[in-house]
């Protein structure tokens, strides 16, 4: 199946001059839906994790029904102030401002393998963050798996981890 043709491309979003790649129209359609799950589940299975994470809040609809098939455990990382309990944070600079990241403490075992999950990676500020943050509680962060990459902005190189990705455009 022709995933790219269920990506919607909207010009001027959010501001004049990004073309938008969005994954909604393949999320209504269930034969692109089902296939992508597989074909991301097949990315990740290759990386061997325990876990996967999933990335507030796109990342969340990937993660989980590939944690699913493949029978592994996920966890969410979210902005500040979305999850109960004791958290584990992390602080990152944006092009624009900064902002956290948040993982409930406790949910992943020391050593554990872990792949994070996404959407898109564009300059990769947040991956790269999420990245730091599995690491500071202790995971072998094994790999990244993200549906759409745009290629030509340099975030999957900054991952320091190996990336996956199942589309790319040009940025």
């Amino acid at each position: 199946m022709d995933l790219d043709s269920h990506i919607r491309r909207i010009p001027d979003f959010p501001r004049p001059g990004i073309l938008f790649y969005d994954i909604s129209t393949l999320l209504q359609h269930a034969d692109a839906w089902r296939t992508a799950v597989e074909r991301m589940s097949d990315l990740v299975a290759g990386l061997e994790p325990d876990l996967v994470a999933g990335i507030e809040s796109r990342g969340f609809l990937l993660a989980a029904p590939v944690s699913i098939r493949l029978g592994l455990g996920m966890v969410m990382v979210r902005k500040v102030g979305k999850l109960p309990g004791t958290v584990v944070s992390h602080s990152y600079d944006l092009e624009y401002g900064s902002d956290t990241l948040q993982i409930s403490d406790g949910l992943v075992p020391q050593g554990a393998r872990v792949v994070l999950i996404d959407d898109l990676i564009a300059t990769g500020g947040t991956a790269r963050a999420t990245v730091a943050l599995l690491r500071k509680i202790g995971a072998d962060v094994t790999g990244a798996v993200f549906m759409i990459e745009l290629d030509g902005l340099g975030g999957v190189a900054k991952l320091g981890t190996e990336a996956r990705c199942l589309l790319s455009y040009p940025a």
